[in-house]
């Protein structure tokens, strides 16, 4: 799907891949900033409070944006000692990343609704702004999925009883070949339910802000 971008329109190609690394590097630099200020300074001793995109590509989940269109980026330690209340704080981390993301959304959206009105829907910036919208919003749903190493794993830890660490222990073994199977089966299946659910989200944000692909 993506790399046939590629050979259709190498400038869109390339449109796509600047807003890939953008929204992949506001996603971990939002981990990160919350991190930092929930008073972990791991990852900032570890240079990845930055939004440069080279700490934060991870070439797996970069190469999946390639392929399917939805990835994920190099994931941003830290340390739960260094947290007040280590499962809160933990979620928070974890959703500050796709909420960097919305915001992205929500910002890029608006930008793209009033140039394209005042530009015109075929402009380089237009396309743009419309991948901005959409890669962020895909990144930020599929790390919604509550799969390690996916940001909602993270989320879901926070409402496992004390004592019941060996779930935890058990997803985040087995989490990214049940991630990597879920995806392949999916591609397969009759019915793609993550097919189903981007293209929902995406009619959505292309209603509201005038996406252009």
């Amino acid at each position: 799907m993506v790399f046939s971008l590629l050979l259709q329109s190498p400038i869109i190609f390339f449109v796509f891949i600047l807003s890939v690394f953008f929204a992949l590097s506001v996603h971990e630099y939002g981990h990160a900033l919350s991190a930092h200020l929930l008073g972990d300074p791991t990852a900032k001793h570890l240079g990845r409070l930055t939004l440069n995109p080279l700490a934060h590509i991870d070439p797996l989940g970069f190469l999946m944006f390639l392929l399917v269109g939805f990835g994920w980026g190099k994931p941003v330690p830290f340390n739960p000692f260094n947290l007040k209340d280590q499962k809160k704080d933990s979620a928070i981390i974890a959703l500050s990343g796709p909420l960097a993301n919305l915001v992205s959304v929500i910002i890029f959206g608006l930008i793209l609704k009033f140039v394209g009105s005042a530009v015109g829907q075929t402009n380089l910036l237009v396309y743009f702004l419309s991948w901005l919208v959409l890669v962020n919003a895909s990144l930020m749903v599929f790390n919604l999925i509550p799969i390690p190493p996916l940001d909602g794993s993270k989320v879901l830890y926070a409402f496992i009883p004390a004592g019941r660490e060996d779930i935890i222990y058990k997803l985040e073994r087995n989490g990214p070949i049940i991630l990597i199977l879920f995806i392949i089966l999916d591609r397969f299946l009759p019915f793609s339910i993550l097919g189903y659910l981007f293209t929902a989200i995406f009619n959505v944000i292309s209603n509201i802000f005038g996406v252009v692909m």
